[in-house]
């Protein structure tokens, strides 16, 4: 990597509620090294842990030192890829986390602000995947589980210190062979997609930094 090469720190979850697998992690992985314009990509995988999760990212933030971030996560629910406008100051879990907590209304950190806005182009980068075929729309609610948690951590610990750095929130579909193990039926994306429109959120965003 020259002396001109900016970061993209790319990151995704691991599995958790029971799944063996989780789509934010795959395309992380998958996506790992690889130049976008004049930027290259470092991705990681964050534990599904109330106080791990965005420890890991604020850890990873601090040794690369990247010109912008980019968290993914899995969203079952959703059906087509969502990218985040906003990441508030609250958790209540719907599901334990994967150390078997399951916080229920508290705050993120009790003297931070109430939301924060992704600092992404986040319409555009909506728009160019659509363009590009793949499903997508702006969603205003990152949940409020760890996705939201960690969306939120790196924000606030970016607005403290004054950093101009893009940050912001993806949320991907299940994959289809999560989606074949439930007994309801729900909307998925194959793998190959989902990297696909991570890739374009990517270029858009290196053009920006």
């Amino acid at each position: 990597m020259n002396d001109s090469t900016k970061t993209i720190l790319l990151t995704g979850f691991e599995p958790f509620g029971g799944s063996q697998t989780n789509p934010s992690q795959l395309v992380a992985l998958a996506l790992d090294g690889k130049g976008v314009g004049r930027s290259q990509i470092k991705s990681a995988v964050l534990p599904v842990d109330r106080t791990g999760g965005p420890q890991a990212l604020l850890e990873k933030m601090a040794l690369y030192h990247p010109a912008a971030v980019v968290c993914l996560g899995e969203a079952s629910r959703r059906t087509v890829v969502s990218v985040e406008k906003i990441a508030v100051n609250w958790m209540d879990f719907r599901i334990p986390d994967n150390q078997g907590e399951q916080l229920c209304d508290q705050m993120i950190d009790p003297e931070g602000p109430a939301a924060y806005f992704s600092t992404l182009p986040v319409r555009e980068i909506c728009m160019e995947i659509l363009s590009g075929g793949i499903p997508a729309k702006i969603s205003m609610s990152a949940g409020t589980f760890l996705c939201n948690q960690v969306f939120y951590t790196g924000l606030h610990s970016l607005a403290t210190q004054s950093l101009v750095v893009p940050m912001g929130f993806i949320h991907l579909p299940s994959l289809p062979e999560q989606a074949s193990r439930v007994s309801s039926p729900i909307a998925s994306m194959s793998l190959e997609t989902s990297v696909r429109a991570v890739e374009i959120a990517l270029d858009v965003i290196q053009k920006r930094i």
